[in-house]
């Protein structure tokens, strides 16, 4: 169970994120990405953020794309988290796929 404090900056990196992506996904036509869910550790030393992008087909290779220029997105989060948090995370993302699987359900159940 999360503590109020791990809540509160879970919805605050999960704003700033989101405000980060879209400024970058400007930049590339027909992407995307939102930020659907963070969790932060205890210690609010690691924080695990959920994307979901659209199209699916790209998520795989746009996920690994950014956890390899994590650095820069958390260097853009620091900027604008300075004044808020002592110590920004360490950030690690993760393809959030829960909407495909309620749309493989959903295709399921109208098969029958």
């Amino acid at each position: 169970m999360d503590t109020n404090r791990q809540q509160k900056v879970n919805r605050l990196i999960q704003r700033e994120l989101s405000e980060i992506f879209l400024l970058d996904a400007k930049k590339m036509q027909g992407v995307l990405i939102s930020v659907t869910n963070v969790r932060v550790s205890p210690d609010l030393g690691i924080a695990h953020a959920y994307l979901s992008v659209f199209p699916s087909e790209k998520a795989e290779e746009l996920v690994k794309n950014i956890n390899e220029n994590v650095k820069t997105v958390r260097y853009d989060l620091g900027k604008r988290l300075r004044n808020q948090l002592r110590v920004i995370p360490e950030l690690t993302f993760h393809v959030d796929d829960s909407l495909d699987y309620i749309e493989n359900i959903d295709r399921l159940l109208n098969d029958q």
